[in-house]
């Protein structure tokens, strides 16, 4: 039977040989035949040498999440071919370099090979060794382009785009694509069961990664100063937001920066030039991950006690400690939201697409400032690394950043009183100035031990209190500013509901949607920051179980809930998945089935 447009594709290379573009390539040609893709880049942390595996997801129905089972595994690494062999679904295709014979131990007799000699085609082509190696890869594209139908004149306009300014590298990889059509038209049998087919399904998405995203929106939020220190893998979003902001923070009179990049010598510095640069009256961030932003701790609470605004992306990884750096989870929650030691709290954002990573990240600056606190936007590696199909991002070029409550030179005039840390509108945040507002008035003397409402130290036990209890009033205007929950149904239709954030997003709504389908509906709401607002705290005690979706082992994210709302921990069902890799549907619905639909004995 022909299926259109659904199956997933996976392809098994090594890592550093150039697999990545063009594996990317066949994603993004399809995309532009109007059919939506979902693309997973699962690599691992070394620069070269290792299995690298790449899934393309299409489906006419927009899921973006994983899918369990692979149709077409296209394997050119020797070193997992056992392992690649054994991940295709029964009936499947296995599509290999048969430059040399398939060993008899990785034959499976209820699936399909497809044997295209790969490395002999490129020697027969190509001298040079590089591109031996590199057209290889587009070789199998083509052999793919002809198995699956797709338009070959998609992926011609794709090498136009990619090799813009060095139009004579265009000719080559055109050759090594024919090669591989040329071979498929004369071997075998063509399209398979599974192919694509042309549609209109995608409209004006585009395909972008959440660093790419994140950068962008930075630059569009008003940052000009960012510090950072490397690591995998929000290293990406730093080099986006350079080179956005080379192309529209350059002085047209001076051709001068208006931007300032410092790669300091570790995160601990990374995030106190931020901190000292926000305090001087500019917009400045950092991005990090899990590790770093466990050096970072001891400033993010000078800045909650200091009350100094700051923007920080950790684009989370698996961990603890190094982890394995280069695959994804959803584990610093807890660490972010509390991090540094005493009592703390931090406001969080939780995008679950490219264009929410653009939004939020430019939105971050203003809360900041707005609530005089650090703001730490959540991402995650599948987010921040990988492609995928997103909304175009919208801008209001007559939008006025939000600078929250600063004095100007003449307020300072006309006030007879002021005090830094004072709260004289009830709601927790005070009124601050920026250095060099006014030769005489509003400098203060920024300290992270205790002060009182005039920034004076003190060790006053009853003003260390008010002090503390006006920076909870300020967590709780902080819910009114950040974004409210999503709730994905007009009415509750059932007692048992769903929760969920971030890139789980994707899996989730598919999962129900296929619950949907069998009759089961479930209510759903997706988090989108941190402090809770009070429409979490009723979506739950609207229900009498509540599925918590998240990626790490130890549940952080219910852990939070049932801090903060003092929930009864039973009513908080888990679903988890922490391996690395993103969550999927089958494993979110056998998680539900098993604790709500098991028949009785």
């Amino acid at each position: 039977m022909s299926r259109i447009n659904d199956f997933v594709v996976r392809f098994a290379n090594v890592n550093g040989t150039g697999s990545a573009s063009a594996n990317f390539l066949f994603a993004k040609s399809i995309f532009r035949m109007g059919i939506p893709v979902s693309a997973k880049n699962i690599f691992p942390s070394n620069i070269q040498g290792l299995p690298t595996w790449y899934e393309v997801r299409v489906t006419e129905k927009g899921y973006l999440g994983r899918k369990e089972g692979i149709d077409l595994m296209v394997s050119v690494n020797p070193q997992s071919f056992k392992r690649d062999i054994g991940s295709v679904k029964q009936g499947g295709y296995f599509l290999y370099d048969s430059t040399r014979k398939l060993h008899d131990e990785f034959i499976r007799e209820d699936i399909h090979y497809i044997g295209v000699p790969l490395m002999e085609l490129c020697n027969n082509e190509f001298s040079d060794p590089r591109q031996k190696q590199l057209f290889k890869n587009i070789v199998y594209v083509g052999a793919l382009a002809k198995l699956l139908d797709i338009d070959i004149k998609e992926i011609e306009s794709l090498f136009g785009d990619q090799f813009k300014g060095k139009e004579k590298l265009i000719a080559p990889n055109m050759q090594a694509l024919n090669l591989g059509i040329k071979y498929i038209e004369e071997n075998f049998k063509y399209p398979l069961e599974f192919r694509v087919e042309r549609r209109d399904l995608v409209g004006d998405a585009i395909m972008i990664d959440g660093n790419s995203a994140a950068g962008l929106g930075a630059v569009y939020g008003g940052a000009s100063v960012v510090s950072w220190y490397p690591i995998t893998p929000s290293t990406s979003l730093v080099s986006s937001f350079e080179s956005y902001a080379k192309k529209l923070r350059i002085d047209p009179v001076t051709g001068k920066n208006n931007f300032s990049i410092v790669q300091a010598e570790d995160e601990l510095s990374a995030i106190g030039m931020a901190i000292g640069a926000n305090w001087n009256g500019a917009r400045a961030f950092t991005a990090t991950s899990g590790p770093g932003l466990s050096l970072m701790s001891e400033f993010l609470g000078l800045a909650y006690y200091s009350e100094i605004p700051v923007v920080l992306v950790d684009v989370q990884r698996a961990g603890p400690s190094t982890g394995m750096p280069t695959r994804t989870q959803q584990s610093d929650f807890i660490s972010a939201a509390y991090a540094s030691h005493g009592d703390t709290k931090h406001v969080l954002l939780i995008p679950s697409t490219p264009t929410e990573c653009f939004e939020m990240m430019a939105d971050a600056f203003d809360y900041a400032e707005q609530l005089q606190t650090p703001v730490i936007m959540m991402t995650d590696l599948d987010l921040g690394m990988n492609d995928h199909m997103t909304a175009p991002f919208k801008w209001d070029d007559n939008r006025k950043y939000n600078r929250g409550k600063v004095l100007n030179a003449d307020d300072l005039d006309s006030l007879q009183d002021w005090g830094r840390y004072k709260d004289v509108d009830g709601d927790g945040i005070p009124y601050r100035t920026l250095p060099a507002t006014h030769p005489t008035k509003g400098s203060y003397f920024t300290r992270g031990s205790s002060h009182d409402e005039k920034a004076a130290y003190s060790e006053d036990s009853p003003t260390y209190v008010r002090i503390m209890d006006r920076l909870v009033r300020k967590m709780e205007t902080a819910k009114s500013i950040i974004p409210k929950p999503q709730v994905y149904q007009q009415k509750q239709q059932s007692d048992i509901g769903v929760i969920f954030f971030g890139t789980s997003t994707h899996a989730a709504l598919e999962a129900l949607d296929i619950l949907k389908d069998h009759g089961v509906v479930l209510d759903a709401m997706r988090l989108k920051s941190f402090p809770f607002q009070q429409e979490v705290a009723d979506f739950i005690e609207n229900h009498k179980k509540v599925f918590v979706i998240e990626q790490n082992r130890d549940a952080q994210m219910r852990a939070l809930l049932i801090n903060e709302l003092e929930i009864n921990p039973k009513k908080l069902q888990k679903i988890l998945n922490y391996d690395g890799t993103p969550i999927t549907a089958d494993l979110i619905m056998q998680h539900i089935n098993a604790a709500v639909f098991q028949p009785s004995n």
